[in-house]
């Protein structure tokens, strides 16, 4: 079964240990724990030193809270996009945090990953 055939929950039992993963570790500034489940144009993009500036000046990435709630998946061409309502412990308000998975080599892997 490919990936955009799997239902709403099925995405969300693979998404859910990786988006805890992000939340863990953007909290605690672990670039290559975040970056672990990255695809490799993925890790492309996210090196570092860009991290690094990220964290230092937004304190929301750097306090997200275990408390989300799952809002559902789209589904376009070859990636699922997950998509959450986020907190933080730092700043009030809803954040929407959002997880693209897609294939690489076999394995599900992070295509993107944002907090809005």
């Amino acid at each position: 079964m490919s990936l955009l055939e799997k239902s709403d929950e099925e995405l969300l039992e693979i998404a859910q240990p990786m988006w805890d993963n992000l939340i863990q570790c953007s909290n605690k500034q672990d670039y290559f724990g975040f970056t672990q489940n990255f695809s490799a144009r993925m890790l492309f993009g996210a090196n570092e030193i860009e991290l690094a500036k990220q964290w230092a000046n937004n304190e929301v990435i750097t306090s997200l809270t275990e408390e989300r709630e799952f809002l559902g998946c789209l589904r376009r061409d070859e990636h699922v996009t997950v998509l959450f309502k986020q907190k933080s412990s730092k700043s009030d308000g809803d954040y929407l945090g959002r997880l693209v998975l897609g294939i690489e080599d076999t394995e599900i892997k992070i295509f993107g990953a944002t907090i809005f």
